[in-house]
């Protein structure tokens, strides 16, 4: 395991969403696990980086990696208007059998 990797996956995203993610596929009588995780990533990490990365860090077999840029936002206190910034997201799926305890 080298630091690299920690550059790469920099931190689980923990929302709503993302936790459902984890657990159950929406529709349908009989929840299905999705087995997806959601990672805060480096922007210029690529999808074989991030999935090599994810496996040495939590020993896991990864299926998939999706990746999107999510653009910041606009915000204003009071009378000065500033930028949140802009980050990259990796929605990673595990193969069947294989699970991260993130929470």
């Amino acid at each position: 395991m080298s630091a690299d990797h920690y550059q790469t996956v920099l931190r689980p995203v923990v929302t709503e969403k993302s936790h459902r993610l984890t657990r159950e596929e929406r529709g349908g009588k009989e929840p299905t696990p999705l087995n997806q995780y959601t990672f805060e990533v480096a922007t210029r990490a690529t999808r074989g980086q991030i999935k090599t990365a994810v496996e040495e860090l939590f020993h896991v077999k990864v299926a998939k990696v999706n990746t999107m840029r999510v653009r910041g936002k606009i915000r204003r206190v009071r009378r000065q208007t500033g930028r949140t910034r802009s980050w990259k997201k990796a929605i990673v799926t595990l193969a069947p059998g294989s699970s991260i305890d993130l929470y």
